[in-house]
């Protein structure tokens, strides 16, 4: 089986593992992009997905205008479509939040960390190809966390005794990609996404060199401050050397 064919058997894994569980408030809402958006998500996997790679990046989980819209991490919709070549029809999510619809590559607006992340890859390697050459982008988990307010509520705010089931799911995914992919390199986008893979690593006793770079949120004062020049400064300091 190929690359690309082991990762989507993990995805679906992944998504039968999390489908069952339940959280409490004040999350009132759960998306999973895996599912609905899964057409989209598979053309990523198997357009760059299907091969080893040096560089193995890992983000936390979906925003809710990039990944949540497009089922790609970091999925800012211009770029996914524009620079990768991924679009696809997307459907809706089991109760949806009627502040948070899904409009899949009809959405108009703007998710910045993906804006930021995959903006500065696009400039740097104008053909996606180049780039996911040796490089590939993954999210850790693929859950989007709502309250009844509409606010998005991220893994490291939910209760330890629920994240439980979730972690250990999420951890064989990402498991499952080290061991295909054979990266050098495990990147953290972020202090969470850095410790998790440290976690995997030790578990599995995978050799590739952790590290981590400035995760990309507006909601980082230090990323707004300039996040391409910061986070190819860490890649540069980490022995990672973009054109």
């Amino acid at each position: 089986m190929s690359v690309a064919k082991e990762i989507l058997a993990a995805t679906d894994a992944l998504c039968e593992k999390l489908a069952p569980l339940n959280f409490s408030e004040p999350v009132t809402h759960v998306y999973n992009p895996l599912i609905y958006a899964r057409s989209s998500h598979e053309k990523y996997v198997k357009r760059y997905g299907a091969s080893q790679k040096k560089v193995l990046m890992m983000g936390m989980n979906p925003g809710p205008w990039g990944m949540a819209q497009t089922g790609v991490p970091f999925g800012e919709i211009s770029l996914v479509r524009d620079w990768m070549g991924v679009s696809a029809a997307v459907e809706k999510p089991d109760n949806e939040h009627p502040k948070r619809p899904i409009e899949g590559f009809d959405c108009q607006k703007s998710e910045v960390s993906g804006r930021r992340l995959w903006g500065y890859f696009a400039e740097k390697f104008p053909q996606a190809e180049t780039f996911f050459a040796d490089y590939y982008v993954v999210n850790y988990c693929p859950l989007v966390w709502m309250e009844e307010s509409g606010k998005n509520r991220t893994p490291d705010k939910l209760p330890k005794a629920e994240m439980k089931e979730v972690n250990a799911a999420c951890d064989d995914y990402l498991a499952r990609h080290i061991e295909l992919m054979k990266p050098e390199y495990l990147i953290g986008v972020g202090a969470y996404a850095e410790t998790g893979l440290k976690r995997i690593s030790k578990a599995h006793g995978f050799s590739a060199t952790i590290d981590k770079i400035l995760h990309p949120s507006p909601a980082s004062p230090v990323a707004n401050r300039g996040w391409a020049p910061q986070a190819e400064k860490q890649l540069q300091a980490i022995g990672i050397s973009l054109p």
